[in-house]
């Protein structure tokens, strides 16, 4: 039995599974009503579909309930009440809090929140951080730009929810933000993995060793790379402390987190978001663990604009085990996989770019930024990757790119060709990198 200390709500992330699906069902059906009620977005989609929320008896009727994704905000919003439109549910007095998505896969979604909706955001992030060690007893430090973009808003509102003490790095630059968290004896930070490592190297151009600040825990979000076991590896052999993954997207919130007992994946927040896994040709659900599908996301407590059946483009599998840490909450095996738009076939292969990260941030001689494009060489695919060597490997380039199409062959099934570029020059990136570029579309 564990201890009751490891969790924020006992009785939540511990109840029985059978009664946690019947609360999942409540919640669910209860939602749907609201949106169809309130929202044109919502109504227009279902009627079209011949659906009302009174055929949704049963958890198998939740597959009946066609899905939406960005695409479905975007045309559902600019225009009055402005800019939200036929997406909200309340009066647009009732809005207190504004965000949007980081416009990377096109035009940004506008996020309306209440204040109650604000509070839900920080009470799902208290869930998170909790579980991951956090406590009155750390000074986190958030080295990010706060803008209109979600990033870390939310992580800096649970954190002081749950008592942490939160410094704001938002208008320094990197070298200022490493000397501001030494300076205060940082315990902790949020980033993404590529801003993590880039941290990292900026401490060590400034001849010191991030093992050094004392840091012990970072959370990390944007990105899959702290589920990937070479790129966790390369962050916590940096700074010298616990690494973890959280998942979470602007529209859905905060879904999914690993605990300190580190399950080998995320703990989806079962108590507040219903997550399914569907098979990404027929749309059948993935129930049997080990088996990708798309992750669709639907938040049930969120009222001004809800998140209802959302595909987010994710995916991922089930694991076959819950956690040792007692939470009956069911766990992503190895995170998020990658992302449908970002699978795609080359020479036939259905290849995902997450795998080439694995196999990069596995080699030492490697740093940490590289890029991929696929292009059409002729009628054939070409996959090219960038690459920089570490400091101190100059001219070994033949024996990186021997040695890195041996292990890419064994995890892609595919040969690639390599351009070696000068430590440093690759681009850096403090948000969602951009690694990837598929130029035959």
């Amino acid at each position: 039995m564990q201890s009751l200390d490891i969790y924020w709500n006992p009785i939540l992330e511990t109840m029985p599974v059978e009664k946690l699906r019947e609360l999942q069902l409540v919640k669910f059906k209860r939602i749907l009503k609201w949106a169809y009620d309130r929202s044109k977005l919502y109504r227009n989609l279902y009627d079209a579909a011949g659906l009302t929320p009174e055929d949704v008896k049963t958890w198998d009727d939740i597959r009946k309930v066609p899905m939406i994704d960005k695409e479905n905000y975007r045309k559902a919003q600019y225009k009055e009440p402005w800019p939200y439109g036929d997406s909200l549910c309340v009066p647009l007095e009732e809005v207190t809090v504004y965000h949007q998505t980081s416009g990377t896969t096109g035009q940004p979604v506008f996020q309306p929140d209440t204040w109650q909706d604000w509070e839900w955001w920080a009470e799902t992030w208290s869930y998170i951080l909790w579980a991951m060690g956090f406590r009155n007893t750390d000074r986190v430090f958030l080295p990010f730009g706060y803008n209109v973009f979600i990033a870390y808003w939310a992580g800096h509102y649970a954190a002081e929810k749950i008592n942490c003490e939160v410094v704001s790095g938002a208008l320094l630059n990197t070298e200022e933000r490493v000397l501001k968290m030494k300076d205060l004896r940082a315990t902790a930070f949020m980033a993404t993995p590529t801003y993590v490592l880039g941290m990292a190297d900026a401490c060590r151009k400034l001849g010191m060793d991030p093992r050094d600040l004392g840091i012990k825990k970072i959370l990390c979000a944007g990105e899959p790379g702290a589920s990937v076991p070479t790129t966790k590896k390369r962050m916590e052999e940096a700074w010298g402390c616990n690494v973890y993954d959280h998942i979470g997207a602007t529209e859905m919130g905060g879904w999914g987190y690993e605990c300190t007992y580190k399950p080998g994946g995320l703990h989806v927040n079962e108590g507040f978001f219903l997550v399914e896994l569907l098979d990404m040709e027929t749309g059948e659900p993935i129930e049997e663990p080990n088996k990708l599908g798309k992750v669709v996301i639907t938040a049930f407590d969120r009222m001004a604009q809800p998140c209802v059946r959302c595909d987010s483009k994710d995916v991922a599998m089930w694991s076959e085990n819950y956690c040792a840490c007692g939470r009956t909450h069911r766990v992503l095996k190895g995170g998020i996989q990658g992302r449908i738009d970002h699978i795609t076939k080359v020479k036939g292969v259905l290849f995902s770019p997450v795998s080439v990260e694995e196999a990069v941030r596995s080699m030492n001689q490697l740093g940490n930024e590289y890029e991929l494009i696929v292009k059409k060489d002729g009628e054939i695919d070409k996959i090219i990757l960038k690459y920089e060597l570490a400091p101190g490997f100059e001219g070994q380039e033949k024996e990186v790119e021997a040695d890195l199409a041996k292990i890419l062959r064994i995890k892609t099934n595919l040969n690639f060709a390599y351009e070696s570029h000068p430590y440093g020059s690759l681009p850096r990136y403090q948000v969602k990198a951009k690694r990837f570029r598929d130029l035959r579309k």
